[in-house]
């Protein structure tokens, strides 16, 4: 499959770039990724944790070289979301189905459920990576998203690192573990949007049906 062999080049070249140039390549890598670029964290944190394993570096650097990238990169796609929301609802708003009061309601929500909304996402794979733009377009207090972004990267990375320390060489299934999560998320997000687009259809016909005008009684 064309898919497959695309994100196995992916992935060896993430393992490459962390083995080659160590700290730098995780940090970089991490940043990518939570950019909104299609950069395994998963891969980059196990193969980190492989070379804890084998003292080409230490778990505390390889902590805070993920840690840092993945504020880096979300401050990244944060700035896309928070700068880039009135072009999306001038330029692309009536495309997009996004008018101003929706994003009054984007607003109240984050206000309300945002700093949990971050924090857990942080913690799913696929989704973490892309919670920051609508956190960005939401207007979410800068300080407390890279708070809470930094908290909910913490576990995260330290996590893989360690996975990757104890299993060593085996990292590959793990990988694979975690390729087969981000394939179910994404199948429920396609899911999920599509029960959302047939609703909004099957309601705009209701709608049309219904703002006919009615039969005159004379």
């Amino acid at each position: 499959m064309i898919v497959a062999s695309i994100t196995e080049s992916v992935v060896n070249w993430a393992a490459s770039a962390v083995n080659d140039i160590g700290l730098p390549g995780v940090f970089l890598l991490m940043a990518l990724g939570c950019a909104c670029i299609p950069i395994p964290s998963e891969v980059v944190m196990l193969v980190a944790g492989l070379n804890v394993a084998e003292h080409h570096l230490t778990m505390v650097g390889i902590v805070l070289a993920g840690v840092l990238g993945s504020l880096a990169g979300s401050w990244v796609a944060y700035a896309v979301g928070y700068f880039g929301r009135l072009e999306l609802v001038e330029r692309h708003g009536a495309k997009l189905h996004i008018s101003a009061a929706r994003l009054a309601a984007a607003d109240r929500w984050f206000a309300r459920y945002g700093a949990p909304a971050v924090f857990f996402s942080r913690l799913i794979p696929f989704i973490r990576a892309f919670i920051s733009l609508p956190a960005g377009v939401a207007r979410m207090p800068f300080w407390r998203f890279s708070v809470l972004t930094l908290l909910g990267s913490v576990p995260w990375v330290l996590g893989l690192g360690l996975i990757g320390k104890a299993v060593r060489n085996d990292w590959t299934s793990w990988k694979t573990g975690f390729s087969y999560a981000d394939y179910v998320i994404v199948a429920l997000l396609v899911i999920g949007a599509a029960w959302l687009i047939f609703q909004r259809v099957r309601g705009g016909g209701r709608g049309g049906r219904g703002s006919q005008p009615a039969p005159d009684a004379g």
